[in-house]
């Protein structure tokens, strides 16, 4: 197999030949990893690229990231990028395409045929991160009255440009979808069964419009390696693989790990992130959780002269908020999680809280414990300042794990993304609430005048 030495020493001697003999021999996902590594500027690149034979290169392209797909397309011939396009699964066209200035994609849609154009423009009316925007067309149909051997045969004849055969799908003159068959259903049955005969008639399908954080869902849950993609009507318009899904997860779940983050969503790596472009993702956020804070700087100075007195109490300030940031953090991890997985929803809100309540309980009491003895036996405190500390981390676990499961739950509710409720967030509030408890017991306590 080629190595990525090898390869660099073909292109600083220029052995283009070489290159086109040996990369046939290649996995197509490989070739575009190793044409990622190589790190080849520009022209290089789209000299190495067309190199590639016309029977992979649609293939290998298709690996690439969405830059590197746009810088090759823009510098191939018409009719360079026209064949490029015309072998490619229409959803990775249109996903090329929407990334593509407006000229380009005329220009480039121009030299493609007219089943290619209607296609791609079939996937691109459909909102952005739906089903209709991420299914493919390339699916095999098949009618009721077909004999094994029929539709055997049309999957021959067309099978080739489909993105999968394993599943057949049964269609009306209409295009209402009737049932599925399995691949290997037709390879074990008579030739001369009908598909309506053999069909399994318990269709689940998804909508059109149905987000495609939900069709993730749907295919965890039924466990399909593709799923039809059905209109208003109920007719079928594509299809979703597993393929598309993993792709799904993996955009919905670095989405969610940033917003937790504190960070705006990008679609980009990390490598190919510019400094500019991580200051502008991550500069908003921290300049509201910065003006948030101020609020807790604000509360310490409402009660900084009554508890001047008592000046001890100052030192367990950034434990008790500590274990109030931790405390809700671990809850709305928690339910920001499960929302995703559908595991909980608004309706549960009340269960969830009185759920919490109860583990805020136990973990609010086993940390108080330890801290009242630690406080005695190591800081030696007075008995009444011990109790001051302790009752006050376990009022605000309690507090902070009932915002911290109660705050995404409602924000998906209002139509916000519960992950944007995570850790900075949750601890900015937190932060405020504790310091409030805190000095609310200590003065009543301590007899404590403001």
């Amino acid at each position: 197999m080629l190595d990525l030495e090898t390869m660099r020493e073909y292109i600083e001697h220029k052995q283009y030949a070489r290159i086109r003999s040996e990369v046939v021999e290649m996995n197509e996902a490989d070739i575009a990893s190793m044409l990622e590594e190589l790190e080849l500027s520009g022209a290089e690149l789209v000299k190495v690229f067309r190199m590639l034979p016309k029977s992979i290169a649609a293939d290998v392209f298709s690996f690439l990231p969405i830059e590197v797909e746009q810088m090759i397309i823009t510098s191939l011939t018409d009719r360079e990028a026209a064949n490029i396009i015309e072998n490619l699964f229409a959803d990775d066209a249109a996903d090329l395409m929407e990334e593509m200035p407006a000229n380009v994609v005329k220009r480039l849609l121009a030299q493609t045929t007219p089943e290619t154009r209607r296609d791609i423009n079939h996937l691109l009316q459909y909102p952005e991160h739906s089903a209709g925007s991420i299914m493919t067309v390339e699916f095999v149909d098949l009618k009721e009255d077909y004999t094994v051997e029929q539709a055997i045969e049309r999957i021959r004849r067309v099978g080739i440009d489909k993105e999968t055969i394993n599943t057949c799908y049964v269609t009306n003159q209409h295009r209402k979808i009737r049932g599925t068959i399995s691949l290997r259903m037709l390879l074990l049955s008579r030739v001369t069964a009908k598909i309506g005969d053999l069909m399994e008639e318990k269709v689940i399908t998804i909508s059109t419009m149905m987000d495609q954080e939900e069709v993730a869902r749907q295919f965890q849950k039924y466990d399909f390696d593709a799923m039809p993609v059905v209109d208003s009507e109920n007719r079928l318009v594509g299809i979703i693989t597993v393929d598309d899904v993993m792709d799904i997860i993996e955009q919905e779940a670095t989405e969610d790990i940033e917003k937790m983050a504190a960070i705006t969503p990008t679609d980009k790596p990390y490598m190919k992130t510019s400094v500019l472009e991580n200051w502008k993702k991550r500069i908003p956020w921290l300049l509201f959780l910065m003006i948030s804070a101020t609020f807790t700087g604000k509360i310490i100075m409402v009660y900084e002269d009554a508890l001047a007195a008592y000046s001890v109490l100052n030192a367990y300030i950034p434990m008790l908020m500590g274990a109030g940031g931790n405390a809700g953090g671990q809850s709305s991890v928690t339910i920001i999680r499960s929302i995703s997985l559908g595991e909980v929803e608004f309706k549960d809100i009340f269960r969830i809280l009185w759920k919490e309540i109860r583990v805020a309980v136990l973990c609010g009491m086993t940390l108080a414990l330890v801290n009242f003895a630690k406080l005695l036996l190591l800081d030696h405190v007075t008995l009444m300042i011990a109790f001051v500390v302790s009752l006050t981390l376990v009022v605000t676990v309690i507090v902070s794990k009932m915002v911290g499961c109660a705050l995404p739950i409602l924000a998906k509710q209002v139509g916000f993304d519960p992950a944007v409720m995570a850790n900075p967030f949750i601890t900015t509030i937190v932060d405020a609430v504790s310091l409030l408890i805190y000095f609310q017991i200590a003065t009543r306590m301590l007899g404590i005048g403001l």
